[in-house]
């Protein structure tokens, strides 16, 4: 496919639908409050282990506080459960779709575990990070083990779970991307539209992480996190000069820092990266989130206020494009996603659909794929105690 906006539905009106041998999917997101007196609680439990003290954890989370105390990420996940049940069942998948989160409610361990007593042995998860690193799938294969791992102390005999490649370039997740660009230049100033440059952000992370993500073959400076990022931004800008007639200058940069100021982490920042645009005479930006599946919170907060802000203050017209969320193109690539994987796991060779020249990623995580600072468990992946 040249042009990831042509893509239409990436499963095609004659795809097969048999999901065998799986007999549920999995959404597994990442979880967030749903009121003032969930924040610091969340916080605990996405940084348990480092020892960080409540009053710290309640100054974290004053971003949450001028929500409501409320991350929307919860709700963006019932859409698209709700969005991938529908997709589902109008095209023929007979395939029960739950959902477990990471760090709050529902959470995973009690979602497996109403999954095993509703007799589901063969689980494919659908993870909603599309790139490559510890934190976006070796910890949440981690958590799947942990949480399999519990049910064998409780006494079930946990299913076994599988886990849906990297969806970073199918065309599902690029193509609308790149129409979200197209959207949010429409909203700029006529006079500065057309010299706007494009922003493409994602979560910071340290460069240690990223260097060291992907396969042991794809390590080294960025790795395959950073490798994957720079495709979409390319990807998301060609449409974009092709639909527009405009080839605009564009930059990968990050945002949402967090840790110790003296741990190297991937730069530069968004909003130094505004100061530099402002600097340099560029007429305005559009900030591209190209790095997260939905408006959850660091997008709400990190972007809409906080980026937003720092370039009202230089004068600096921005806007910001949108996420995929649950776009019927994307829940359409989220089906074809599932059937290629049964396909494939039934000995067939299906067509692995994916845009630009990375092709399509591995189905199962090598062995020292994504490895964190200490070793765990993982499931889904060549190294898992439960294939």
């Amino acid at each position: 496919m040249s042009d990831a906006l042509d893509a239409g539905d990436p499963a095609g009106s004659a795809a097969p639908t048999d999901a065998r041998p799986y007999d549920a999917l999995l959404l597994l997101s990442f979880g967030g409050p749903e009121g003032p007196d969930d924040v610091v609680p969340f916080l605990e439990n996405v940084t348990r282990g480092r020892g960080i003290p409540r009053e710290r954890l309640a100054e974290v989370g004053e971003h949450y506080f001028l929500f409501g105390g409320v991350s929307p990420i919860n709700a963006q996940c019932r859409v698209l459960l709700d969005a991938l049940r529908k997709d589902f069942a109008e095209q023929g998948v007979d395939l029960p779709v739950y959902w477990g989160n990471r760090n709050w409610a529902p959470y995973l361990t009690d979602t497996l575990r109403e999954m095993t007593r509703d007799g589901r042995r063969r689980v494919l998860t659908f993870a909603t990070s599309a790139y490559a690193s510890y934190s976006g799938c070796r910890q949440y294969r981690e958590n799947l083990a942990e949480a399999l791992a519990a049910l064998e102390g409780e006494g079930f005999e946990p299913p076994r779970v599988d886990k849906l490649r990297h969806f970073f370039n199918h065309p599902g997740f690029v193509g609308p991307m790149a129409e979200g660009v197209l959207a949010a230049l429409d909203t700029l100033p006529a006079h500065v539209r057309e010299g706007a440059h494009l922003a493409f952000t994602t979560h910071s992370i340290p460069t240690s992480a990223a260097d060291s993500s992907g396969p042991p073959a794809d390590h080294g400076p960025g790795g395959a996190y950073v490798a994957q990022h720079l495709e979409v931004a390319r990807l998301v800008a060609g449409a974009v000069a092709e639909r527009s007639g405009t080839e605009r200058p564009w930059q990968l940069v990050y945002q949402s820092r967090s840790g110790p100021p003296q741990v190297p982490w991937l730069e530069p920042d968004i909003c130094d990266h505004l100061e530099t645009l402002q600097a340099e005479g560029a007429p305005a930006a559009v900030m591209v989130p190209i790095g997260f599946v939905s408006d959850h919170m660091e997008v709400l907060y990190d972007l809409d206020t906080e980026a937003t802000a720092k370039a009202g203050s230089l004068g600096l017209p921005v806007a910001r494009s949108a996420t995929v969320g649950a776009d019927p193109r994307f829940t359409a690539a989220v089906r074809e996603l599932v059937l290629e994987r049964a396909a494939t796991e039934r000995g067939a060779r299906p067509e692995r659909c994916a845009v630009g020249s990375l092709g399509p990623s591995h189905d199962v995580c090598p062995v020292g794929c994504c490895p964190g600072r200490t070793e765990k468990p993982a499931a889904a992946g060549a190294d898992s105690p439960y294939a």
